[in-house]
């Protein structure tokens, strides 16, 4: 029995950890006894109904083995209360590895924590770049990345990324260091887009019609803790909802208390804030959208695996394979590049595109995983 320790703690997490859950279980009845056994921990990182609970019930997924609680507070101390509650788990069950996915203070965290005990460390969406530093996520990506043993990238440019930072190919006794396997997100857009579209109400809940609204939705500190940029980005979509169509925008926790802050006046009836929706809620709201508005990297993905058009409300991306196919367009944060950029994106033609991968990336993931429980 391999032992593997899974960490998750944000929302997409949840469903790009799904992913690789079912990959291994689907192995498992394969293998006979060289099972690979599973341990999931929730850092509690989020923690929100919406953001969190919702997601295990609706998708049918596995429910976390351990839930850390640690709930929201400052980097640093968020980090440090993570560390410690996983390195209890590590030392408890002795994984073989263990397992991060994404940018967030959870997968840092995991990453440090497994290190810091010599354990074997794996990363999902390696090598992503933005290269702006001041951005939390970055930071994130390029520390875990440089201590894993294994690099799971979701496309060429992120291992090209890597091998640009003298990160190589192989690791230990030859086996892959650095591999190219697709995006977990996209595996997952593919499994449960039919079961959206059976089960979401959520058009005829809000009234809306197919491709007669735009969606949005903010939530990067380097918009929600800049008042200015939030001030401004509002009253574009403001603008956009009384000239043009309905906005419909998703409002996380951080920028729903931002909003609360600051003085915008009055805001557009047509401008439509909703809190948080399920996974398959928001895949029907992004799929039926007219143009997608995000500073979000995987709504930026989800857009361009819909064909929809995106507006992304940043200066960068870590996804840029969307913005040099021409099917995303970087806006920043100031009303009258957004409202630019929404001209622009409402004329886009969005092709089929495969970029990242074949929807496999889960099981070549499992695949790689079973390789390291035979070694």
């Amino acid at each position: 029995m391999f032992k593997i320790i899974s960490i998750v703690g944000a929302r997409p997490q949840f469903v790009k950890s799904a992913v690789v859950t079912k990959a291994i279980a689907d192995s498992n009845k394969k293998a006979g006894r060289e099972k690979i056994r599973e341990i999931l921990v929730h850092t509690g990182q989020h923690y929100d109904y919406n953001m969190n609970d919702i997601f295990f019930r609706q998708l049918s997924l596995k429910r976390p083995d351990y839930n850390l609680g640690v709930g929201s507070a400052s980097h640093g101390r968020q980090t440090a209360r993570m560390i410690e509650g996983i390195e209890k788990i590590l030392l408890k069950e002795r994984p073989g590895l263990v397992l991060v996915y994404g940018d967030t203070n959870s997968t840092l965290a995991g990453a440090l924590a497994a290190k810091k005990l010599n354990i074997l460390l794996a990363h999902v969406e390696a090598g992503l770049r933005s290269y702006n530093r001041s951005m939390p996520e970055e930071v994130n990506r390029v520390v875990v990345d440089r201590i894993s043993d294994i690099l799971f990238c979701p496309s060429k440019r992120a291992r090209q990324n890597l091998l640009n930072e003298g990160i190589y190919c192989l690791g230990k006794n030859d086996y892959p260091k650095v591999s190219i396997v697709g995006d977990v997100m996209y595996d997952a857009l593919l499994f449960y887009c039919g079961i959206a579209r059976r089960k979401s109400a959520i058009l005829a809940r809000l009234s809306l019609q197919k491709g007669g609204y735009y969606l949005a939705t903010v939530h990067r500190a380097a918009n929600t803790d800049n008042m200015d940029n939030l001030r401004q980005i509002i009253s574009a979509l403001g603008d956009i909802a009384d000239s043009d169509s309905p906005v419909v925008f998703s409002v996380h926790p951080r920028t729903k208390k931002a909003i609360s802050s600051i003085k915008i006046g009055n805001l557009s009836s047509r401008l439509i804030m909703i809190d948080p929706v399920s996974y398959l809620d928001m895949m029907v709201l992004e799929a039926n959208a007219k143009v997608i508005l995000t500073d979000s990297g995987g709504v930026q993905k989800e857009a361009v695996f819909l064909k929809v058009p995106c507006v992304t409300l940043r200066d960068e991306t870590e996804w840029v394979e969307t913005v040099s196919s021409g099917y995303n367009i970087l806006a920043g944060a100031k009303k009258e590049r957004i409202k630019k950029a929404l001209s622009k994106a409402k004329n886009l033609k969005v092709r089929p595109f495969n970029v990242y991968g074949n929807g496999k990336a889960g099981l070549k993931i499992a695949g790689m995983i079973r390789g390291l429980a035979k070694n």
